[in-house]
């Protein structure tokens, strides 16, 4: 896995409060000890005099990650940055199952894998920086962009993570503005409380014509449980990159995947087991394959989940240009 070294983005690195620069806490301390991307990095505050960061203890150290949080205006609160290095706060689904039923319940997500081709290579220069919001776990068909060594790769999550080199809330990124060529946010945004704010912030730390890739259900049940917020159809998933360009848009997957959500879901409710739900969706992965059979207007509408990959510019789309937008197979009438 290929990472950029905290050292090295340190520059790009801004108070999420009020966006100065920021500097070592001289009364810091760190709060747990590990090997992770950023060890070593000691707690951080902001350079401005006048901000609430900037007077002790501001940014704390956890597991040798800094935790770049404005806690006046997160769910991460600062009593429990202790508790940010715990794997339990991560959301694993499918790979809480026995090896051999992993990859039959979770494919590899091939839609992903296209679409995370073309944005590699659209990206500009001899070391183009990508970030990843809510890093945590390496995303299914997103490997490559963690192979690829000519990308400088940033991570950050809510969790500590070998994957991540800062703890960060997205609603609030943590990095100076137009400093990042790309942005990937795989099965995210139905996890934080605005999207639109989130997505405001991805366009803010994007440079001019910087990428964005994006995959947030649809039609699914609640996952990561009181972390889970928010679904999108793909015309409203189209409304929330308003200010980008669309390079490529659709279902990451139909109806037939959907099916098995709810039949998963429905073994769940009726044996008060989760490890029984799992266990019948990877029985009925055919289902799967009947996405193959919907033509694209009827899976826009009957979607898993949707995509999108787009170019920032500053026009917005308008209410005119998103209802137009629609590609279902339902009519005006």
């Amino acid at each position: 896995m290929v990472l950029a070294e905290l050292d090295v983005i340190r520059p790009l690195l801004v108070c999420p409060r009020c966006r100065a620069g920021l500097e070592a806490d001289p009364a810091g301390t760190g709060t747990g000890a590990g090997a992770g991307a950023g060890a070593g990095a000691g707690a951080l505050r902001c350079s401005a005099p006048d901000c609430a960061y900037h007077a002790s203890p501001a940014f704390p150290d956890v597991a040798g990650a800094p935790v770049l949080v404005d806690f006046e205006h997160s769910v991460v609160c600062r009593e429990a940055v202790a508790a940010l290095a715990s794997p339990a706060h991560v959301h694993r689904g499918a790979d809480a199952l026995p090896t051999p039923l992993r990859r039959i319940a979770k494919p590899p997500n091939q839609v992903a894998a296209v679409n995370i081709d073309l944005l590699l290579r659209a990206l500009p220069g001899p070391a183009p920086t990508l970030l990843v919001v809510g890093g945590a776990t390496v995303g299914n068909g997103v490997e490559a962009v963690y192979r690829d060594t000519r990308v400088r790769v940033i991570g950050f999550d809510i969790v500590t993570s070998p994957a991540t080199q800062f703890v960060a809330d997205a609603h609030r990124i943590p990095l100076r503005t137009s400093s990042v060529d790309a942005v990937l946010v795989q099965a995210v945004l139905e996890h934080v409380l605005d999207p639109a704010q989130v997505v405001a912030e991805i366009h803010r730390v994007l440079r001019d014509d910087g990428l964005v890739y994006a995959e947030t259900p649809f039609l699914q049940q609640v996952h990561a449980g009181a972390h889970d917020f928010t679904r999108f159809t793909a015309s409203g998933h189209r409304y929330l990159f308003r200010r980008f360009e669309e390079l490529a848009a659709g279902p990451v997957a139909g109806p037939g995947t959907q099916m098995l959500w709810s039949v998963d879901h429905l073994v769940r409710g009726l044996t008060r087991s989760a490890l029984a739900g799992r266990a019948t969706r990877a029985a009925l992965f055919w289902l799967r394959g009947l996405d193959h059979l919907v033509p694209p207007d009827f899976a826009q509408d009957d979607a898993s989940a949707v995509y999108f990959l787009g170019r920032r510019r500053d026009r917005e789309m308008t209410e005119e240009e998103i209802i137009a937008y629609y590609r279902g197979a339902q009519g005006s009438s």
